[in-house]
């Protein structure tokens, strides 16, 4: 790799926050970032395969992304439903597949000592929406995206609401580290089921934060399918198409060549070849709001 709640008015529309240069990609520039990738790395020819494809669609349709995949699905439902390749493998297959097609990477990481070994690899250091209150980790994450020159992503908490994340930003700027941005990835709604409010997103872009949806994980039934995944894969679409009309800087989408093999998450993964056609719409939504 690389060297690596003050209302306003109606009337008012938030600006972006200071853009956030993340390798030799931009968040929160004129154009859209998008973050694509299968939820979990399968090994390191289908993780190279997808890049791959994943690299193709998007220079065929004029999109800057970063690529990400998961190392560990720590928070799996089951037990005994596959967790990943690990940390170490898992960082050095994600950096030399992102060299290999010459964009940055980005993966979840869970813990301290996580944080320091990623950050050897990894672009944009992300922390789960489970995890966003873990000071410990914060703080980790903080330290080492300044040591190495990388940047932070938080998922926001299904739990919190959008000014809850002023806090959070407090600990990263208090550990030293002014790049990062959040991610809405929708709010507990009731016993296996988020909801995607877009209000948020304004009022995340509002505090001045750089902000991403994550359309394939709001539209989770978390703990809906009992050991497996479940959820309305159908709508990850019409939230992401809701959400760039909304004025977001970036949108989160899991992809897969075949959901229904995908060992995780399937059901809310967008098939490889239904990627071109919404790319170009969500590109085409931003541009008419130029």
């Amino acid at each position: 790799m690389p060297t690596k709640k003050a209302k306003t008015p109606a009337s008012q529309k938030p600006g972006p926050g200071k853009p956030l240069r993340i390798g030799s990609v931009t968040l929160g520039g004129k154009e859209p970032l998008f973050i694509l990738g299968p939820c979990v790395i399968e090994g390191e020819k289908p993780l190279l395969r997808a890049a791959r494809t994943i690299k193709s669609i998007c220079d065929d349709v004029g999109v800057q992304f970063l690529f990400k995949a998961s190392y560990d699905k720590a928070n799996r439902t089951s037990g005994s439903s596959y967790r990943g390749v690990g940390v170490l493998d898992g960082c050095r297959m994600l950096a030399e597949a992102g060299d290999a097609i010459g964009v940055p990477v980005t993966t979840d990481i869970h813990s301290p000592e996580e944080a320091d070994i990623a950050a050897d690899f990894i672009d944009l250091l992300q922390i789960p929406a489970f995890l966003c209150r873990q000071t410990d980790l914060i703080e980790a994450a903080a330290r080492a995206a300044v040591s190495a020159g990388r940047a932070v992503n938080v998922k926001k908490g299904q739990f919190l609401a959008p000014w809850d994340l002023a806090p959070i930003a407090g600990k990263l700027r208090a550990a030293g580290c002014s790049n990062f941005c959040f991610t809405e990835r929708g709010t507990t709604f009731g016993y296996n089921n988020l909801v995607a409010d877009m209000r948020s997103l304004y009022w995340i872009r509002e505090q001045g934060f750089p902000v991403i949806f994550d359309a394939t994980h709001s539209v989770q039934r978390p703990g809906g399918g009992g050991g497996h995944t479940t959820g309305d894969g159908y709508l990850a679409p019409v939230l992401a198409r809701a959400a760039m009309a909304a004025g977001v800087d970036g949108i989160f989408l899991e992809t897969h060549e075949n959901p229904d093999k995908a060992p995780s998450d399937g059901p809310n993964q967008i098939p490889h070849k239904n990627l071109p056609g919404l790319l170009k719409s969500l590109l085409s939504i931003r541009r008419a709001l130029a």
